[in-house]
Order: C-alpha cells, then structure tokens, then sequence
C-alpha cells in the first residue's frame, strides 16, 4: 500500500511571524503533487515541515497516522526523502560520493557498502544522466550538472515519498522536462508518492495529477489541474490576469499570462 502523507491544522514560522496558517491538507498517495503559488507563500516552509526539519508551531503532520515529528530519524529518512531548494555539497566531495549518501537511511552502523548500495547509486546516476560525471568534484560543475547530481541523491535514497523543493531549479527547458518525466516514469513504474514545488504554473499542471495552490500561507484550492486552474484561481493567487486554455500536447489546463502589451484586439 502507498503511504498516507496528511496535515492536520498545522501552523509554521520563523521568530515572531508565522508563514503557514492553520493548513489541513491531504497527499494523494502514489500519485504526483505540485504545490503552487508566489514567492513567500509558505512552501518551502510546508516541505521543510513534513520532513521533520522545521517543527510545528500547532498542528502535525501525519505519515501513515504517526506525527513525523516523533519518528526516528533513520526510519523516516528510509520512507521519505527530501531534496531541498539551494542544498550545498561539502568541499570537495565527488559525484559519487554525494550520491552514495543517499543511501545512508539504508545503511547500520559499520555495515560495509553493499551490492544493492551499489545497484541503487549506478540506476540513479544512470536515471539523471550523471555517470559520466561520477569522479567529477561537486563543485566543479555547472549548476544544471549539480541539479541533476542532487536528484541522483534523492532518488538513490530509494524512499516511498519524494520532497523536491524546485527540481527544475538552474535547468535549461530541455533538461526540466528530462527531469520531471523522469519523476513521472518513477512514479508511475515504482507507485513513488511525488511532492514538488514548482513555480512554472504550465509545468506544473501538465505533470501533476494533483495541485495545491497557497496563497499567504493558506490553502486556497486543491485538486485535479482540470478542475482548479481558472482564471480566477491565477488572478487571486498570483495577482495575474490570464487565460486558461487545453495544453494542445497533454489536453492539460494551459495559463496564458495577459500583461500590458500583445493583446490582439477581439
């Protein structure tokens, strides 16, 4: 069975201000979620939460019933990854070497690398098209290199739910559809549970199955792309006017921004 990721009530902050605001939200198991909305809305602070890194204000957050928050590191590492917005590698270290620790919620204490450890950080190399750069330092590469290098991690990590905060991040066009088929294919070939925070509103309707839009902290809609992006939705939660039309390659809602300027007359 899928695991059950739920929020219940959950209130986040830094200091004095809270960011996230009494949210209650359900994941849908085995199946892709991105969440939207603008800069400062609280999702990165939502990702960070559900894996423990930021505690609740108020609130928890539930995987298969049980508060994240008072499961053990290593076995909640081993049902849920997370690749975080901006990571940094330590000086120095290689590209196999990073992705090797992906495999560390897998490992016990003096265990010897095994052969599935091995299998796991060749599929993913393989998976991102990063073999080729396993002995390269981290800090050599460009920042597409070292974006798909941190995706070999979370995905050698080999857990049930998938945390991406901007997956794309650093990514020409090409290599951001490489990279979210490929977490398509993963979903969908090993029933992986996909969380991921994109800003490109587009992209993110075409590979979701599943939105959430927040808007100052809140949850303003939830569900299929199909039946939450509207027009309405962009201009309440991105403050954009717009047209929403069928993706004339997936049948998928398509957001044409309107500005100031092109606007055909009738």
């Amino acid at each position: 069975m899928n695991p059950r990721l739920e929020i219940e009530r959950l209130t986040l902050g830094y200091g004095d201000r809270d960011v996230v605001h009494g949210l209650d939200l359900v994941i849908p198991p085995g199946e892709v979620t991105a969440i939207v909305g603008p800069n400062a809305c609280g999702k990165s602070t939502l990702l960070r939460s559900m894996t423990r890194l930021l505690p609740p204000r108020t609130g928890r957050v539930l995987l298969d019933g049980k508060a994240v928050h008072s499961m053990p590191a290593k076995q909640l590492a081993r049902r849920l990854g997370l690749l975080p917005q901006s990571p940094i590698a330590p000086e120095g270290i290689t590209v196999g070497d990073l992705v090797g620790r992906g495999r560390h919620p897998h490992q016990r204490t003096l265990a010897r690398w095994s052969l599935a450890d091995d299998r796991a950080v060749t599929s993913a190399l393989k998976a991102t098209d990063t073999l080729e750069l396993v002995d390269r330092a981290v800090d050599e590469l460009s920042g597409g290199q070292r974006q798909r290098v941190w995706i070999a991690m979370a995905l050698a990590q080999q857990s049930e739910i998938l945390l991406l905060d901007e997956p794309t991040t650093f990514l020409d066009v090409s290599h951001q559809v490489e990279v979210l088929d490929l977490l398509t294919e993963l979903n969908r070939s090993k029933g992986t549970t996909i969380v991921m925070v994109l800003h490109d509103l587009n992209l993110a309707a075409r590979y979701a199955d599943h939105l959430i839009a927040l808007r100052e902290g809140r949850l303003y809609a939830s569900g299929r792309p199909s039946e939450i992006l509207e027009p309405g939705l962009v201009e309440h939660v991105f403050g954009m006017p717009s047209r929403v039309i069928p993706d004339p390659v997936s049948g998928k809602p398509l957001m044409i921004p309107i500005g100031r300027f092109h606007v055909t007359e009738g």
